[in-house]
């Protein structure tokens, strides 16, 4: 097994660039070309992080997306609401929070990687669409890809005594802990301490374990979210954001403060943004009831000038003009087709769309989804 893969680096990083307006033309022509033994390619990726400081903008590209809490601070529109106090009612939504969490994670993990036609075609199958139920081994899919044909027995509800490991929820919990020891006001060190801490590195992915080898090689904050990490923008810091929504009802701008200082550790930009606007709707919930109400909320703690915004934004007045909602995912994917499956922004993007198309029913939401 590869702990890194110099080539998938440089790959991603080349379309990392590209995304966030970088003029990848101006690169040196041997960097740009994705070839060569893993000496090379290592060789390619340290030329092409050190010369960050020469990269060149193009020169029309639209976004301005610091990364930077008080430059994020001024793009955007903190707020504070107001709560729940009583305990009882705090614990009984904190509690559906965690439970939905959970349901949807397992609700998931037989089909993740799988393509929508995919999933539509298994379900079909066995007169299962819309879903509205677990995926279930009792009609196990049997044309597709070995590794996806033992995710899917594996992760049926049949074979499922209660919610499995998962990256989703691994760092909901190690967050919890973390404000344990540390209180609301950890910093992004104290992030880094805890991952290296309970965080077996082989149980990191993406955007998280290249943060992880970056600090177990010296790097450091915040440069361990950019070395050797083309995974800035994707999923991954939006996936542990839940936890400081959960701990300030009614209070989205402190949940999204807590939120960067977690994601800053391997993440920037858009990357940043999501973790802050999923963490500031968790809290923006508790107090209010209206689904727009709540993204709206999320969307006014992170830039105007940002894609994540934009996207976000896209989705909300396709709910105006669209009242199907497979009608509406079709447009998604197709706006967002050649996106990574596990970025930020189109990640988010299905979140909102489930989100005002479930009509606040949780199972319609995480099955739309």
């Amino acid at each position: 097994m590869k702990l890194i893969d110099w080539g998938e680096i440089l790959k991603q990083e080349l379309i990392q660039l590209e995304e966030q307006g970088i003029d990848v033309a101006s690169l040196p022509l041997h960097v740009r070309t994705v070839s060569g033994s893993d000496e090379e390619l290592a060789g390619k990726c340290r030329e092409l992080y050190e010369s960050a400081s020469s990269w060149k903008m193009r020169e029309i590209y639209e976004y301005v997306e610091p990364s930077d809490l008080v430059s994020i601070e001024r793009a955007s529109r903190f707020h504070t609401a107001t709560g729940l106090t009583d305990r009882e009612k705090l614990f009984d939504r904190i509690h559906g929070a965690w439970l939905g969490r959970a349901a949807g994670c397992l609700l998931g993990k037989p089909v993740e990687g799988w393509n929508r036609k995919e999933i539509h075609r298994v379900l079909s199958s066995y007169a299962a669409y819309p879903l509205r139920h677990y995926f279930t081994d009792r009609f196990a899919p049997v044309d597709l890809e070995p590794w996806k044909h033992e995710q899917y027995s594996r992760c049926a509800i049949e074979n499922c005594s209660g919610m499995p490991r998962d990256d989703d929820t691994d760092y909901t919990i190690l967050a919890l802990k973390m404000v344990e020891m540390f209180g609301r006001g950890f910093t992004t060190e104290q992030v880094a301490q805890m991952w290296l801490t309970y965080l077996p590195p082989l149980m990191t992915y993406t955007a998280e374990r290249a943060a992880y080898i970056n600090l177990c090689a010296g790097v450091r904050i915040p440069q361990t979210a950019f070395v050797n990490n083309p995974y800035r923008e994707w999923i991954g810091a939006q996936i542990r954001a839940d936890h400081y929504g959960y701990i300030c009802p009614g209070d989205p701008a402190g949940a999204a403060r807590m939120a960067y200082h977690d994601a800053a550790l391997s993440h920037t930009s858009n990357g940043i943004y999501g973790a802050m606007f999923i963490a500031a709707m968790n809290a923006s919930a508790f107090s209010q009831n209206e689904v727009e109400s709540v993204i709206r909320t999320g969307m006014d703690h992170i830039p105007s000038s940002s894609r994540l915004y934009e996207a976000v934004d896209w989705v909300l007045k396709v709910k105006e003009e669209e009242p199907d909602w497979e009608k509406a995912g079709d447009r998604l994917l197709e706006r967002f087709a050649g996106m990574h499956w596990v970025h930020t922004i189109n990640n988010a993007a299905i979140v909102v769309l489930a989100l005002l198309y479930g009509e606040r029913d949780l199972e319609k939401t995480i099955t739309i989804a």
